[in-house]
């Protein structure tokens, strides 16, 4: 199936003057009428504020707010230089990023379709406000698919003789200036260099069984085993396999009349629409990392 699509079609009006701004810091009083004030003193309009404390006696505080502010493009650097001391005061780690700017999104796939699939249409769709930069890829299987919407296809093969040349490319071809690569049932372990590059923006999926099986078949042995709740998990990828901190996750009940091909079926939508979910919450700057626990704001 061919789909011709020149660029992204998306139904959202610009929102030119619209910012989010993230916030991590050691909880206290006054956080919250501290950063509001500062935005109405320069302006700007708080149009959602969310925010989420792990303990009020000493522990860590968190918060997302979107708001708007006129010329908001000529205007970050001074909120940014002015928002610094107040950062300094409350040991805030934080960050505040325009709406208008799309985030730039590298998808590593091998040769299961169906998350790369989702992903792309959601894409199509306008409903993933991102940029989709290009797709890089050890199997040539999927180019003509990829290549269809006018995305750039690299195909990278990988052997365990050549992994670290193979990782090497790809950093090359993604550049500077993607903000988060997106494992779309990429069958390859990434090396700890390579993550260091991008910590906590790297984002992968996983069946999550339980119980859980690793190794080859999963689905077999979950079949063989009679489970009845099987699952996805959307994470970020860290130097513990499979280990990062969790974004998403999502289950469905299956019986004993559900073969092994169902499962499967089963598990790759659930998978589609984890994953999916997980890509838009991170290029929404709804998620903060504290350790290796997300807070979602969604």
């Amino acid at each position: 199936m061919e789909v011709h699509v020149k660029q992204n079609q998306s139904p959202r009006e610009p929102q030119q003057h619209r910012a989010r701004m993230l916030i991590s810091c050691p909880d206290g009083p006054g956080i919250v009428a501290t950063v509001s004030r500062f935005l109405y003193e320069h302006g700007a309009n708080i149009v959602q504020s969310d925010q989420y404390t792990m303990d009020p006696d000493g522990g860590m505080f968190f918060m997302r707010i979107e708001f708007d502010l006129p010329e908001l493009a000529a205007n970050l650097q001074a909120l940014e230089n002015d928002f610094s001391d107040i950062a300094n005061r409350f040991g805030m780690t934080w960050n505040i990023n325009q709406v208008s700017r799309k985030k730039r999104l590298a998808i590593f796939v091998s040769k299961e379709d169906h998350c790369l699939v989702e992903l792309l249409w959601h894409w199509q769709a306008g409903d993933l406000d991102a940029e989709i930069a290009l797709v890089v890829s050890n199997h040539n299987d999927m180019r003509s698919y990829v290549e269809s919407f006018g995305i750039p296809f690299h195909h990278i093969p990988i052997t365990a003789d050549t992994k670290q040349e193979a990782e090497r490319r790809q950093l090359e071809v993604i550049g500077a200036d993607i903000d988060v690569i997106v494992l779309a049932r990429y069958m390859q372990i990434i090396s700890p260099t390579f993550i260091e590059h991008y910590r906590n923006r790297i984002i992968n999926i996983h069946h999550s069984f339980l119980p859980a099986f690793v190794g080859g078949k999963p689905y077999a042995q979950a079949y063989d085993r009679g489970v009845k709740i099987i699952g996805a998990t959307a994470h970020y990828v860290t130097e513990e396999l499979d280990g990062g901190p969790i974004i998403e996750q999502d289950v469905q009940r299956v019986s004993h009349s559900d073969n092994v091909n169902e499962l499967k079926r089963i598990g790759r939508t659930i998978e589609r629409v984890v994953l999916a979910r997980a890509v838009q919450w991170h290029v929404e700057d709804r998620i903060l990392v504290h350790q290796n626990k997300t807070v979602v704001f969604n």
